[in-house]
């Protein structure tokens, strides 16, 4: 449907003003987030398009040069398609990373569970193309006071080196810290190689008395973690 076959009163940017943007649905909301000019009567067919290939969820997947192709329909590109393009890829990533600050440790909540730790950092971490390992450093209320990028390639011996790990964590005198890293595959099962590395880390850990809490691994849509697999 076109904007100039809805009333004006139903079209989506007076709707929002009168009922709410809560009361949108989603090809409506994305209409208006793609929206560059008044005289693009066919925004709604635009956002259809985007939904019906890739759904809200999968969008994040798409690259630019896909979503531009297909806002075009294989034609050539205008400027006002590279907007669009470049306005929702924007939107999707300023998303991410509201989730990232609220759903966990950046809000000043203690982390008491694996689910906490993947709630945290599922967003930003099952979109990686590469094994990456992250350390979340923990005061003495197992509040993050940060999060350290410590790694990026397959887990082994030499990448998650003792050295790397705890030289943070010293650094910002945590009290504790929870490894996490990703599986590409979206498979979170751990490996024997991820199995020896957490038990030589946590015996490292004992040490230098900061205590390596977990190992969490986050798949795409679910996690495995360390503690409460090996009690």
């Amino acid at each position: 449907m076109k904007i100039k076959d809805i009333p004006w009163y139903d079209r989506p940017g007076f709707r929002l003003t009168r009922d709410g943007v809560e009361k949108l649905n989603n090809s409506e909301l994305l209409s208006i987030i793609l929206l560059t000019n008044e005289k693009e009567d066919n925004i709604l067919e635009v956002s259809n398009k985007i939904l019906n290939k890739y759904y809200l969820h999968k969008i994040e997947d798409a690259s630019y040069k896909e979503l531009v192709d297909l806002i075009c329909d294989n034609k050539e590109a205008k400027y006002s398609d590279f907007i669009k393009v470049m306005k929702l890829l924007s939107l999707i990533e300023l998303s991410k990373r509201y989730g990232k600050l609220v759903k966990g440790g950046y809000n000043k909540k203690p982390i008491n569970s694996a689910k906490d730790v993947y709630d945290m950092l599922v967003d930003e971490m099952r979109s990686y193309k590469k094994e990456v390992l992250k350390v979340i450093l923990l005061d003495t209320k197992n509040v993050p006071i940060g999060v350290k990028e410590v790694s990026v390639g397959t887990l082994n011996s030499s990448l998650a080196h003792p050295r790397e790990i705890f030289k943070e964590a010293i650094k910002e005198s945590a009290c504790s810290i929870i490894l996490v890293h990703n599986h590409p595959s979206g498979n979170c099962e751990p490996s024997n190689e991820d199995l020896e590395i957490t038990k030589v880390l946590m015996k490292a850990g004992e040490h230098l008395g900061i205590k390596v809490l977990d190992h969490v691994i986050v798949g795409r849509n679910k996690y495995w973690n360390y503690k409460e697999n090996n009690k």
